[in-house]
């Protein structure tokens, strides 16, 4: 029975929306609009490899498919994007910033919903530990097995760490370039609060993320995902899409979730809410704040010129050393 149960997904909330796939996904709000450009433009894979800056079949030699290699300013876009993204959310947001394990057991997968349904997504180490998928698993196992006070809530946390997937369903998708790798980069947002403050939360969480691609300067659009498109732990989740000039496209680059009581049944997280004898769930929430990657994808293409150049969004400036523009070779 408990083998069973454990493959049940969470409970949708009564405002998602009914539906079988990303068909049926709602567009609630969309900030600026994508750049009209004078030429053609490039996808991000072309514009590094142009600028000799983004490697992948170095990357191929050293491991196989699915993997990258960058140097240079590109290299240091990537940090700088990673890292301020972190100062944002822990100085601005409230959220505090923890290092985490890359590597868990088994009931640490469980507990966040990865086990049992989605092992052939992970990555298994010949110990029988798993690489995190996200710093949602460490983050939010953190509180398992815990008795919190009421009065401690809500509490939240942020790591920047590399994430690491098998991609096993995603053959034939997205082969060229960075969109769908084994190992990358993220910022994650992670909440334990009360039930009865969640939905509140869920949507500042999803502000939080939106901000860092409003100060990128991205265009960028809130989605409430169908029923059918609705992760297994999830019970309500906005996807932050983002405009891709060079795949013309809207592409997810965060998703943010409430998952209920679901998560913290299966870890035993409680809560002992003020006067009360006895003890509920905590309530627990996720959001990628954002995918640093995916960041880099998109400031490479809606920041193109037609020289080949990579104008460096003001806000980053600052942690590239004051540079302004990712020159091509000469």
């Amino acid at each position: 029975m408990q083998k069973r149960l454990a493959t049940l997904p969470n409970i949708l909330d009564g405002d998602v929306p009914d539906g079988a796939d990303e068909q049926a996904n709602v567009v609630q709000h969309v900030h600026g609009m994508p750049r009209d450009f004078a030429f053609a433009p490039r996808q991000h894979f072309e514009i590094g490899e142009a600028l000799g800056l983004m490697d992948f079949a170095g990357a191929a030699k050293l491991a196989g498919a699915r993997f990258t290699i960058l140097r240079g300013a590109l290299a240091r876009l990537e940090r700088a994007l990673g890292q301020w993204m972190l100062t944002l959310h822990t100085e601005d947001h409230g959220y505090t910033e923890q290092t985490v394990p890359y590597l868990v057991n088994d009931a640490t997968m469980y507990g966040t919903g990865q086990l049992p349904k989605f092992g052939e997504d992970l990555f298994r180490t010949t110990d029988g530990r798993w690489l995190i998928p996200t710093a949602e698993v460490p983050l939010t196992n953190s509180v398992a097995r815990e008795i919190l006070d009421e009065k401690a809530l809500p509490i939240r946390l942020a790591a920047l760490t590399p994430c690491f997937r098998s991609e096993a369903g995603s053959a034939g998708r997205d082969t060229r370039g960075m969109l769908r790798q084994h190992q990358f980069m993220k910022v994650e947002l992670v909440s334990v609060t009360t039930p009865a403050d969640s939905a509140a939360e869920h949507e500042r969480m999803t502000r939080c993320a939106e901000r860092v691609l409003t100060e990128l300067g991205l265009a960028w659009r809130r989605v409430l995902l169908s029923a059918g498109d609705t992760g297994f732990g999830a019970t309500k989740t906005y996807d932050l899409e983002v405009w891709l000039p060079g795949q013309q496209a809207w592409r997810e680059i965060s998703s943010c979730s409430n998952c209920g009581a679901f998560q913290a049944r299966r870890m035993d997280a409680r809560f002992r809410p003020a006067g009360a004898k006895g003890t509920e769930f905590v309530h627990t929430l996720n959001g990628s704040g954002v995918a640093v990657g995916r960041a880099l994808i998109a400031v490479l293409e809606t920041f193109q010129a037609a020289d080949g150049s990579v104008e460096i969004p003001p806000i980053l400036r600052p942690w590239m050393g004051g540079l302004a523009r990712i020159a091509p070779p000469a």
